[in-house]
């Protein structure tokens, strides 16, 4: 590398780490948009009305593991820790080291874990804490948008990751989520939030206690 090609480098660093400070976690969630826009579907966070509607279903009383795909700057996170039993653990899997450092020296929750993952191995990531199966998995993915063949992959180890009576919970701008839910679990009900950036569909699916 030249020595121009290494000043460009500690320039634009010096830019992101100025935006982050200058933003907070909406700059942490912008710089994470414009490097991986395939992986993260959104430069907005999910609003209040969203978080509300998709969490809505969930038995917490019941609720020991809950996983999330693509957690961002926590924007379900800390609601999630919030309604969730004292002896309860949130795991969150983002393939963006970014979001993962963030998310680990914002939430000092102790029932909180950040792995710098891929969806697709859910069922390890588990079983590494501990855990053999989820109660509920939530997803923000870009479904529509990841590289062929990823989407469903990761559908149908989710489906394999939730206990019998659990559920896969999506939200996205468009029915790819919902569409491959429906692929593998029994029962999928579906909502829309219109007050979102952009306004996003909701599905829930719901495995078979069988």
């Amino acid at each position: 590398m030249t020595g121009y090609e290494v000043t460009q480098v500690r320039k634009t660093t010096r830019l992101k780490q100025k935006l982050r400070q200058y933003l907070g976690p909406w700059g942490v969630f912008l710089q994470g948009f414009i490097e991986h826009p395939v992986m993260v579907g959104s430069i907005i966070p999910s609003s209040r009305f969203t978080i509300r509607k998709m969490l809505g279903p969930v038995d917490w009383d019941r609720c020991q593991l809950f996983v999330e795909y693509g957690p961002g700057v926590g924007t379900f996170c800390r609601p999630v820790l919030d309604r969730l039993r004292r002896d309860g653990m949130l795991i969150v899997i983002d393939t963006n080291k970014l979001f993962i450092d963030y998310l680990n020296r914002t939430i000092t929750d102790s029932r909180f874990v950040a792995v710098h993952g891929s969806a697709e191995d859910v069922e390890d990531i588990i079983r590494a804490q501990g855990h053999q199966q989820a109660d509920y998995i939530l997803s923000g993915l870009p479904f529509s948008t990841l590289p062929e063949g990823i989407g469903p992959r990761i559908a149908a180890a989710t489906h394999r990751a939730i206990r019998p009576g659990g559920a896969f919970l999506t939200y996205q701008f468009s029915k790819s989520a919902q569409d491959l839910t429906a692929q593998h679990f029994t029962r999928v009900d579906s909502g829309f939030e219109w007050l979102n950036i952009l306004p996003c569909r909701l599905a829930w699916g719901w495995k078979s206690e069988n």
